[in-house]
């Protein structure tokens, strides 16, 4: 090969290793989770993630908390809703006879409001979305 060829094939290889890493910073998430209000500690379905069918929803809120749940805008009853003494953890998922009997494919927005339980009140509410497979 002659010399000017290695050139072209060096040169031809370094702006394919520049346009690789070009495409992964543009495209890689950033890897940072979205910051949660103060009483809430975790959410599962994260904030625009994608998910299966069987997911549960959870949300942990500091212990003295209490919640109120939205799914896609309905109100979900508290009879409906688990919660894990001592942790403050609270679970839902869709079930037949529920108003949702399972996570249809798609883009789902939960909402939660909180308030202290005792002492001075200490309300708010947060929203996410996230997508079922």
């Amino acid at each position: 090969m002659k010399e000017t060829t290695y050139r072209l094939v060096y040169a031809g290889l370094g702006l394919a290793l520049v346009a690789v890493i070009g495409l992964a910073i543009a495209f890689n998430p950033s890897g940072a989770e979205p910051r949660l209000p103060d009483p809430v500690e975790r959410v599962f379905p994260p904030p625009n993630d994608s998910v299966i069918r069987q997911t549960v929803l959870e949300i942990d809120l500091v212990v003295g908390y209490e919640l109120v749940l939205f799914v896609d805008g309905f109100r979900i009853s508290p009879a409906e809703i688990r919660v894990q003494a001592g942790t403050n953890r609270y679970s839902w998922q869709p079930a037949p006879g529920r108003f949702l009997e399972a996570w249809e494919p798609g883009s789902h927005e939960i909402r939660i409001e909180w308030d202290r339980v005792s002492g001075l009140p200490d309300p708010g509410s947060y929203s996410w979305t996230f997508r079922v497979q």
